[in-house]
């Protein structure tokens, strides 16, 4: 079995996140940098006369490690990509400071 394509695999997962929020009137917008290697998942619209606009997911490949920016849903990048097959030590929680990702059994960076 080949190693898994970790480009592919967060994308397939970012686009199954980005189905438009019709309740609150946003827009859920994909962006992938493929050269660089970040993606996201952005929130953005009106809900009523407040302006919506925010991050919702942000990973991004370095030296072969899936760095988890920023999570904003309830299942968690993290288990999905485990459950894709991707080993816990190729993943890093950024959105942690450094000292804490020691405390868990993800990678530190």
């Amino acid at each position: 079995m080949g190693r898994i394509d970790y480009a592919k695999l967060i994308e397939d997962i970012l686009i199954q996140h980005s189905e438009n929020d019709n309740k609150n009137s946003t827009e859920i917008q994909i962006i992938f940098d493929r050269e660089r290697h970040h993606y996201q998942v952005l929130n953005i619209g009106w809900k009523e006369q407040k302006r919506v606009y925010g991050v919702i997911i942000h990973v991004d490949l370095k030296q072969d490690k899936i760095w988890i920016q920023r999570d904003g849903t309830e299942i968690g990048i993290a288990n999905q990509l485990i459950a894709a097959g991707v080993p816990k030590q190729d993943i890093v929680l950024g959105f942690y400071a450094p000292y804490k990702r020691s405390l868990t059994d993800f990678a530190v960076g």
